[in-house]
Parts: C-alpha cells; structure tokens; sequence
C-alpha cells in the first residue's frame, strides 16, 4: 500500500521576502556526521557560499553532532529560504555521498516562520545554547561549531527572554 507524502510546509510565498526563519536540519538516521570537526566545519564553509548566494542573513547557527540549527534573515524581497535550504541540502548531500556513500540529511526539516511576538535574540540565544543543553560545553562560546556572520555573537550572547521552539513548548504543556 503506499501512502502520501503528508505537506509539512505553508505556501511557498511565506518563504520569501524580508522574514526571519529558524530552521533544524537532521541528519540521516541521526547519524553523528558533525561530531567530526572537518564535516561541521566543511557545512560551515557551505552555509556561507549559499547564504550569501541566496541573499540570507545567518544570524546564528550551530551544528551539533547529528543536526544542524539555524536562524536566518532574508535581505531583499526575492530573497528564497526554501530554494536556499534546498540548493544547501543539495551540494552537500551530493559532495558527502561521493565521500562516504551514504544520505547526509533527513528528507523533510523543521522550520518555525518568527511571528512578531518571536525575539530573534531569544531564538539565537536558544541556538547557541543547544551544546550546554547537551553536555558538550559549559559555555556556548566554547563550541567550535556555532556562531553568525551576521554580528559578534560571542558579545551578543547574554541573558534573554528564553524561547522554545513550538514543537518542544506543546510537549511540555500541563494536561
């Protein structure tokens, strides 16, 4: 029997323009690719080829062992989250298959639209805070792997309304 693909996402036209975006990619059975230095760097280097390609700002970001956060920004009204997510997924699955013959990424990803009550700082916040969250440092500016080409983060990074991601905040509620 097959069964449909169910449509996680809003219209297309909600991914382009001047919005702001947190987005989480997994990898490939949740396989720990990015726990390797020379993987998470190599995203890195990627992120901001096609960042800049695809007119992105990338306010913050971290990859942490076996996905990747990040919190972007379009600049310019044409500027396309979903064909820059696509065309970033793409390269790189392509170049790691050539690699190690085998997926890098999970077919779908989360992505979260910022709302106006959403704080950008609060999202970046909780993006660099994710390896304290999992033990790997005690301090996010330890972590080798996250940061922003967008401002000194390791500045901006201070005590913030905290904010949860939709998905972990309903978990979480009383029943």
């Amino acid at each position: 029997m097959l069964f449909p693909h169910k449509n996680i996402r809003l219209h297309p036209v909600n991914y382009i323009g001047l919005s702001w975006y947190f987005i989480t990619l997994c990898c490939a059975g949740r396989r720990p690719v990015f726990a390797n230095s020379k993987n998470a760097a190599w995203l890195i280097d990627n992120l901001r080829e096609q960042s800049i390609a695809y007119h992105l700002a990338v306010h913050a970001y971290c990859a942490m062992p076996d996905h990747f956060h990040g919190l972007f920004s379009g600049l310019e009204p044409t500027s396309d989250l979903l064909a820059f997510l696509s065309n970033l997924k793409r390269i790189t699955t392509h170049e790691y298959q050539e690699r190690h013959r085998r997926a890098l990424w999970q077919k779908k990803f989360y992505d979260h639209i910022l709302r106006p009550r959403d704080n950008p700082a609060g999202v970046a916040a909780y993006i660099w805070m994710n390896p304290v969250r999992k033990g790997l440092c005690k301090d996010p500016r330890e972590y080798p792997h996250s940061g922003s080409f967008a401002m000194d983060w390791k500045k901006a990074i201070s005590p913030v309304e905290s904010w949860v991601p939709d998905w972990k905040s309903k978990s979480k509620a009383p029943a």
